[in-house]
């Protein structure tokens, strides 16, 4: 045999050799997670599962180191290979929901945080972050339910309490937000924000005197807190207490010159003490910094129905009624509106949904409060 041939020969041999020791192996990528080396475990992992695209659990490997290097998107999507390819893989719903909530899509979170509390009903790791989600999509009431079993489960955890709390709150469920709000107090009795929160929910259970004193307590201890003046105010407003809630307004006005319901309010209480021209512009500024302010707009109806500006009374009634058409004010206003202008099947039609309507429960002051903001992980 020639030596030509024989060279030939054994690279032919030596081929699936060096085939198989270039092959991509997770003991290296292991290896490279282990010694902190993020990027080159990204790598191999990459690499392991184009080698071997139906391997789920190189994809499920390749999402944690992603997710470590805080590349969330892509961590995402490869769990979402893994969970196709091996929808048993454990842990790989709680691994993608984490992924989800960190990168801010909370409701995406939900979806795979319940297949992981399904999975195991006693991953209070699981049930927390599936509360926490749900806080983050604003769906509060859902959040209360889940986050309540994990703040008892960790009693010290000051910040899931204050999110247990919030979700009462805003699910309108005041029992269990006062309860909670008042073990914060004692806790950080000199929280501001605590303090409105304590006071929101003291106002829901119809204390609203109580609810008061906790925003005076919340105003003395930050004067400069935003919306603190607002929420006192309303609280006066609401008890008629109108010379009360106009310094609150007007001292909220201070502290945030660019706040358009302070301007509402003071132009609701210019209207009810009989000064249409003092209302008319803090009204009109109102509704110009934010669209809609339901109040404003009855009152700048009533005012324009007053001095028969009909045209302009009828646009900020019907305005009114979209914001709300469950509330008989607007209807009447309305009603009102087509008696003057001789429309009387009109005028029928609106003073008969006045009679339908019941008046609503009175919202309180934690449905008046600007919205809470949305939740960052």
């Amino acid at each position: 045999m020639n030596r030509l041939k024989s060279d030939f020969i054994l690279g032919a041999l030596l081929m699936p050799v060096f085939a198989f020791a270039q092959a991509p192996s997770p003991a290296e990528a292991i290896a490279f997670e282990q010694q902190g080396n993020l990027p080159e475990a990204a790598r191999v992992w990459k690499a392991v599962t184009l080698h071997n695209p139906n391997d789920a659990q190189a994809f499920a490997s390749l999402g944690i180191v992603l997710a470590k290097e805080q590349k969330y998107q892509e961590a995402v999507s490869a769990y979402k290979r893994a969970l196709a390819l091996d929808p048993g893989l454990p842990g790989i719903e709680l691994d993608l929901g984490l992924a989800e909530f960190k990168q801010g899509s909370y409701s995406a979170a939900t979806v795979a945080l319940r297949a992981a509390v399904t999975a195991d009903p006693s991953s209070m790791q699981a049930q927390t972050l599936l509360g926490m989600s749900y806080y983050g999509a604003r769906k509060f009431d859902l959040a209360a339910k889940y986050l309540e079993p994990a703040s008892k489960a960790d009693p010290s955890n000051a910040e899931l309490h204050q999110m247990l709390a919030q979700s009462c709150l805003w699910a309108k469920k005041m029992d269990c937000a006062s309860d909670e709000f008042r073990a914060l107090l004692q806790q950080s009795p000199d929280s501001a924000p605590t303090h409105m929160l304590m006071g929101q929910a003291l106002d829901g259970l119809g204390k609203t005197p109580e609810a008061i004193a906790e925003f005076q307590a919340a105003a003395k201890i930050s004067p400069k807190e935003p919306n603190v003046h607002f929420g006192l105010g309303y609280l006066y407003w609401k008890s008629q207490q109108y010379d009360e809630a106009r310094k609150e307004f007007e001292q909220e006005l201070t502290v945030d010159p660019n706040s358009s319901y302070p301007l509402a309010y003071l132009g609701d209480i210019a209207w009810k003490n009989d000064h249409p021209d003092a209302a008319l512009p803090l009204l009109q500024r109102a509704i110009q910094q934010k669209k809609d302010l339901r109040i404003a707009y009855i009152d700048l109806g009533a005012i324009y129905l007053a001095q028969r500006s009909y045209k302009e009374a009828e646009s900020a009634l019907n305005e009114a009624v979209k914001l709300d058409p469950a509330q008989p004010d607007a209807h009447y206003q309305l009603g009102r509106l087509y008696q003057a202008t001789g429309r009387k099947a009109e005028a029928e039609r609106e003073l008969a949904k006045v009679r339908e309507l019941h008046q609503k429960a009175d919202e309180g002051l934690a449905g008046k409060m600007p919205a809470p903001p949305e939740s960052k992980p």
